[in-house]
């Protein structure tokens, strides 16, 4: 034990300060702040929340947080450290792993495009063989039977003409007995009212208000709703969560550990304003109604506020 807890936990009660009191002032998880007092950082997700946990506690008890960070240090077992490391170059050697895989591949395309080239010549020879084979020579034709065709004669019968002229006094008759049709006049088509333009809807704006610290306020303006989408990239993780006003946590799984490649859309449309806690803000990317929102500075540990101004 180095004592670190033991400073925390007497700076805490000289403050009068309950770990329920603790938890709602630094906003940290009442079974870390007791894992920080009894050094056991077994539940903690991560190396490095443990010192940002450390630091809050410090702060808020009125301790100096580098002393209290140094002391963490002098303890905190080498097994940990080389597992952030492992985790930082685990992308590097997958990146070269997938180059070397695909140097191998660029190796072996033309080899696989030239073997399919041979197969296809020999199906081409096999086929052309084949329907050689089985070609037969055509017989001979043998003379066309000669047909006999009678020459119509010109000149038409004496029944062909008397029913042609019977065909023409029926039309005729017909002719006479309809009625000429009377056209009705078309209706005219009344004109189309032009319609009349949408106004277009205001664009919405999401504007940096103040920096103090770690806590960055925006505005959001001319929305018809309040989304946030929260996404991991897949280098690293993070810690987020997210609360009203009150305190109370609006994550549907509650504030946790986001690994790599892991996305949340919060509907907060309900909400006047929203905090958002962001464990490391060079993983994570936040999103207003999809637009990108920009970190006002590099701090690693930022508070993000937005107003919802309707």
């Amino acid at each position: 034990m180095s004592g670190l807890g033991e400073r925390l936990k007497d700076a805490r009660k000289a403050k009068g300060y309950t770990l329920d009191d603790l938890q709602a002032i630094t906003k940290i998880q009442k079974r870390y702040l007791a894992g920080i007092e009894n050094e056991d950082y077994s539940m903690m997700p991560g190396s490095f929340y443990v010192r940002a946990f450390i630091k809050q506690y410090a702060e808020a008890v009125g301790l100096d947080a580098q002393e209290m960070l140094a002391l963490y240090r002098e303890n905190e077992s080498s097994a940990q450290m080389r597992e952030e490391e492992v985790q930082r170059s685990a992308p590097q050697m997958n990146q070269k792993t997938g180059f070397s895989r695909s140097g191998r591949m660029n190796e072996m395309l033309p080899k696989i495009i030239a073997a399919l080239f041979i197969v296809v010549i020999l199906a081409v020879v096999v086929f052309l063989y084949k329907h050689q084979a089985n070609t037969q020579k055509p017989d001979e034709p043998g003379a066309a039977d000669e047909l006999t065709v009678d020459k119509p004669s010109d000149q038409p019968t004496l029944e062909e003409d008397g029913k042609k002229d019977e065909g023409k006094e029926d039309a005729d008759t017909d002719e006479e007995e309809q009625p000429a049709q009377e056209e009705e006049p078309e209706e005219p088509e009344e004109p189309e009212e032009p319609e009349e333009p949408e106004e277009p809807a205001a664009d919405q704006t999401l504007t940096q208000a103040s920096v103090s610290g770690a806590d960055s306020t925006f505005t959001l303006e001319n929305a018809e709703k309040f989304s946030v989408t929260v996404k991991v990239k897949p280098e690293g993780e993070s810690w987020i969560g997210i609360t009203n006003p009150a305190g109370q946590e609006l994550m549907p799984q509650g504030a946790r550990v986001m690994t790599a490649g892991q996305e949340e859309t919060v509907d907060l449309s309900g909400q006047e304003s929203a905090r958002i806690r962001v464990g490391r803000t060079q993983f994570t990317e936040i999103l207003v109604n999809g637009e990108p929102l920009s970190y006002p500075n590099d701090q690693i540990t930022q508070n993000i506020i937005i107003q919802y101004k309707k």
